[in-house]
């Protein structure tokens, strides 16, 4: 979504700075000097990392435009992490890639009235470019609206995927169940279905994210759905388009185990995956301080380290709808035990709850000179 995003405002006049992970360019120096910085990106760990990482660029008096969708609760987080000179409007949008591109998004807004009118009619305009824009109320609201509309529009495309699916094992084409339906209120979301779409208009595993955001305690349909959808992710199809449900749910069971490698975190070197999913529990391989190219990230610093490996870890269990605090057992490899203070400060800052079952060891030595240590964690997903 952000690279058509990014075209229309240079299109518009706009003069944009872009940045996404491996590009070289850090998120503070393309943030340096903007009125305006906007975001759109997976998940909410995503969204406070980067906004933590652009903070130092982030000019006095810029407003941060967050259109990714991640709830209202993270837009609450973003805005305690914001300095108070900052302005924040919550803007997350309807709409795919094809409508990115043209301009047809419908924006749904939050805050705009918390800001100052100039500033409002800045942004008003920003947003205008992406489409029709819809001032949803405070701070907060507009990720609210986002999550509540999915939250119907996501299960019911499951609901009709189940649908096909209980029609091809009695016997029932799908041809003739959907012109059926047709007929009735579910007819656009049949059609939708009938032939699942080629091109990635909305990711599956985007689909289960969102999900994730409404399964609160009364939401038993979305809760389902999403599991519907997780099962689907765990089988392959985390980035094929949300119609490749009725594909998944039509075909024999998915294997036991499905290997998982999310885009968020650096490619391994082919020799493993970063994650198994067997069933509700995950098994995530030993994660280091590398980055994109394989080289070592803070050599010889035991928190810089650290910090890589958990915000790792973070997103990994993020495209699993899981946090740390379904995390079951951590085992941790150190070269130094020394160091083991610096790690626990760091650990005791994603950790924060019950902590879970723990291994620590020391070790002469890891996979690569430089590195300091390994984690692996065990998951009972959600």
């Amino acid at each position: 979504m952000g690279v058509p995003m990014a075209r229309r405002l240079v299109d518009a006049g706009h003069q944009v700075t872009v940045w996404r992970r491996g590009t070289g360019v850090t998120a503070a120096e393309a943030a340096e000097g903007a009125e305006l910085v906007v975001t759109m990106l997976r998940d909410p760990a995503a969204v406070r990392e980067v906004l933590a990482a652009a903070l130092p660029g982030l000019a006095p008096g810029a407003t941060v435009v967050e259109m990714s969708t991640i709830g209202p609760e993270a837009v609450r987080e973003l805005r305690a992490l914001l300095p108070a000179s900052a302005g924040l409007v919550d803007a997350p949008v309807l709409g795919s890639v094809g409508p990115a591109a043209e301009g047809t998004l419908t924006v749904l807004a939050g805050g705009l009235d918390g800001l100052d009118a100039p500033v409002a009619a800045k942004v008003r305009e920003l947003l205008a470019v992406f489409g029709a824009v819809r001032e949803a109320g405070p701070l907060g609201a507009g990720a609210a609206l986002k999550v509540a509309v999915m939250s119907a529009i996501v299960p019911a495309q499951v609901l009709v995927a189940e649908t096909f699916a209980y029609g091809t094992a009695h016997g029932v084409a799908r041809e003739a169940l959907a012109d059926v339906l047709a007929g009735t209120p579910l007819g656009a979301l049949a059609e939708r279905l009938r032939v699942p779409a080629a091109e990635t208009r909305y990711a599956l595993g985007l689909a289960a994210k969102d999900l994730g955001l409404a399964a609160w305690p009364e939401a038993t349909l979305a809760t389902a759905a999403r599991r519907r959808l997780q099962e689907a992710e765990a089988a392959g199809l985390g980035g094929r388009d949300l119609t490749a449900i009725a594909t998944h749910l039509a075909a024999p069971s998915a294997p036991r185990a499905v290997p998982l490698n999310p885009p968020t975190v650096p490619a391994t070197n082919g020799m493993y995956s970063h994650a198994v999913r067997a069933g509700d529990t995950l098994y995530v391989s030993g994660q280091a301080a590398l980055d994109e190219r394989h080289q070592v990230v803070g050599e010889g610093d035991m928190t810089v380290q650290a910090e890589h490996v958990f915000r790792n870890l973070e997103r990994i269990l993020a495209d699993q709808g899981a946090t740390f605090e379904d995390v079951t057992f951590i085992r941790t490899y150190l070269t130094d035990m020394d160091m083991r203070m610096e790690y626990g400060a760091v650990r005791r800052k994603y950790i924060t709850g019950t902590p879970p079952a723990s291994t620590t060891v020391e070790v002469p030595r890891l996979f690569m000179p430089g590195l300091l240590l390994e984690v692996d964690v065990i998951v009972a997903l959600p």
